[in-house]
């Protein structure tokens, strides 16, 4: 199996990076994952340093914070049709994109180790170069846009965030919150509870038309 033109030596250890905790709680992906996430952040930082010479530190941060993202990375995972590969337990809806993000990091962390950093960022740089130079202008994400919005439209209100009760089974929960600025109220859902405050951001910048 190929991952972004990159071909594993080690069956086994591609098998590993494969294999969420649900579906085997001894033998998965997880510390794969671990070391993923920093070659990823890593070779991503330097790409964007490289690509932005004369932007900020927190413009940097911000396009680094998008590129690295649980929504980025399952955006790649499903343009190379990851899905069917991966082994796991119960992939609710909620789960879904938190599941391929993981599973591409436990990838990247697998090439580190079989072939070491610099291929690893070449693999990753192949497909990450186009999403660095697609964002022209340093983004922001939905929670700032909204909190701007609303301050610009209404000064002195912030948006108010609230949890709501998780669902989803115990080992694999998802959270759910609600945002309610300008009389309007939309709610969001994710595999963490900063990725449910964004979604939910996210949803009511769509209601205002933003």
């Amino acid at each position: 199996m190929e991952i972004l033109g990159y071909k594993f030596k080690d069956e086994n250890l591609l098998n590993l990076a494969l294999t969420q905790s649900g579906a085997d709680s001894a033998h998965n992906n997880e510390r794969l994952e671990f070391i993923g996430d920093r070659v990823l952040g890593l070779s991503v930082a330097t790409l964007l340093f490289e690509m932005f010479p004369n932007e900020a530190e927190g413009e940097l941060a911000r396009r680094h914070a998008t590129l690295v993202s649980t929504q980025t990375l399952a955006y790649v995972a499903e343009k190379i049709k990851l899905a069917p590969h991966i082994r796991h337990g119960h992939m609710t809806a909620g789960r879904i994109q938190h599941v391929l993000a993981d599973t591409m990091e436990a990838l990247f962390g697998a090439i580190y180790l079989e072939s070491g950093f610099d291929v690893a960022r070449d693999v990753i740089l192949s497909a990450w170069r186009e999403l660095a130079a697609a964002e022209i202008v340093a983004p922001k994400d939905a929670k700032t846009t909204l909190q701007e919005f609303v301050q610009k439209n209404h000064t002195g209100d912030l948006p108010v965030y609230e949890f709501l009760p998780q669902t989803g089974p115990s080992h694999n929960p998802v959270f759910n919150v609600s945002v309610t600025a300008l009389g309007k109220t939309a709610t969001g859902s994710g595999a963490s509870k900063k990725e449910a405050s964004t979604a939910a951001a996210a949803e009511l910048l769509k209601i205002l038309a933003i």
